[in-house]
């Protein structure tokens, strides 16, 4: 009995299983390559080989694995390579500085820009270097943090501390005229008329006089 050879399959179908394989690939390839780039310490050991020029060729990898380690001891809290860069750049900034220091003394009286230019340089150096000693501090005697007041519930809440504010505008309170007040809180009734005085007969009640005479009488006075 004869045996059928298998069907090849068509050219097309295994030229597009090719082109999809490949298209795949390059895509990893390129994720894989921008993770690497991302990477801290692939980013870091790069910068560091390109200004490490002067120890000769350094092998990447092994600059990529160094980083992974001294970031695995931060983790740790063990801060001492981190405590010897800092005091370290210190010593090194100092050195900048009184050597820019030295550059300015000797330029001084004969070249003022140059000496303005290396102290102005000398200062940034100093500068640096107190920051970077304050931050080594801050790693040796972290801050104590006192708190005033801590409030946990549930939902929104308002934290008031320390005194309050002034208001912006202060309320004035209106106070009684005590000289519209007669006694114990009862006001003047202004409704009645009051008694005449008995020194004075001009000083009657005026309903009791004739207006129009009265006002005859004072212009004959006048005259």
């Amino acid at each position: 009995m004869a045996i059928k050879p298998k069907a090849k399959a068509p050219a097309k179908k295994l030229m597009a299983n090719t082109k999809q394989g490949t298209e795949q690939s390059s895509d990893e390839e390129n994720t894989t390559k921008a993770r690497n780039i991302m990477t801290p310490t692939v980013r870091g050991a790069f910068t560091t080989q390109a200004f490490s020029r002067v120890f000769g060729d350094s092998d990447l990898q092994s600059l990529v694995n160094e980083l992974g380690n001294q970031i695995d001891k931060v983790k740790t809290n063990d801060l001492s390579r981190a405590e010897s860069l800092l005091i370290t750049q210190a010593h090194t900034l100092d050195a900048i500085f009184n050597e820019l220091a030295r550059r300015a003394a000797m330029n001084m009286g004969e070249y003022i820009k140059a000496t303005d230019t290396y102290l102005r340089l000398a200062f940034k150096a100093q500068s640096q270097c107190r920051a970077t000693l304050e931050t080594l501090a801050t790693i040796k005697n972290p801050p104590v943090i006192f708190a005033r007041q801590a409030n946990i519930s549930n939902g929104p809440q308002q934290v008031n501390n320390g005194a309050p504010h002034a208001p912006a505008r202060e309320e004035k309170t209106i106070e009684h005229n005590e000289l519209l007040e007669a006694h114990h809180g009862q006001r003047l009734d202004t409704g009645t008329t009051g008694a005449a005085i008995g020194t004075d007969k001009e000083l009657e009640t005026v309903g009791a006089i004739d207006r129009a005479n009265y006002g005859c009488r004072e212009e004959r006075g006048k005259s």
